[in-house]
């Protein structure tokens, strides 16, 4: 089943320079909706709008992406760890957040996960479908005493 529809509002510049709206359109993924993406931090302004109008892989390039996703009641995603910083909203609904640890964390709706390049899973126990927001920020992939921890999703 499609993820809810998600309405796009995207301002720039016209020729004189003023604020406008560039983008008002609605965008829809599966599972995943891509918000918005960039090539590069910082990011460029001036830039086309068609990378950041793209649909998501599974990583970002070199920049940033604003993703929301919808996780149906009994799934399960894989163990997986990116070189990326996660800003997660969880904006409705509930979900668990496995560790490779061991630990595991119940998140509900209003709650935030900063995520620093760790391997996790999302599983949502619950009855009803958890929606997410997340702000993803290219980072150096995390060294442990001399080990470089790889993303396992590039």
């Amino acid at each position: 089943m499609p993820a809810p529809a998600i309405r796009r509002v995207v301002t720039g510049h016209n020729a004189e320079g003023l604020a406008i709206v560039a983008v008002d359109d609605v965008t829809q993924g599966q599972i995943v909706t891509q918000g918005w993406m960039t090539d590069t931090v910082p990011s460029n302004n001036m830039d086309d709008f068609e990378s950041g109008m793209s649909q998501p892989g599974p990583s970002i390039p070199g920049g940033s992406a604003l993703r929301f996703i919808d996780i149906n009641p009994g799934y399960r995603s894989a163990m997986h760890r990116t070189s990326t910083i996660d800003y997660v909203f969880i904006l409705s609904g509930e979900l668990d957040m496995e560790l490779d640890g061991g630990e595991t964390v119940h998140l509900r709706g209003g709650d935030i996960v900063v995520q620093r390049g760790t391997n996790h899973a999302w599983v949502n126990n619950s009855d009803s479908v958890c929606r997410l927001a997340s702000v993803l920020i290219k980072a150096e992939a995390v060294v442990v005493d001399g080990t470089v921890l790889e993303p396992t999703m590039v």
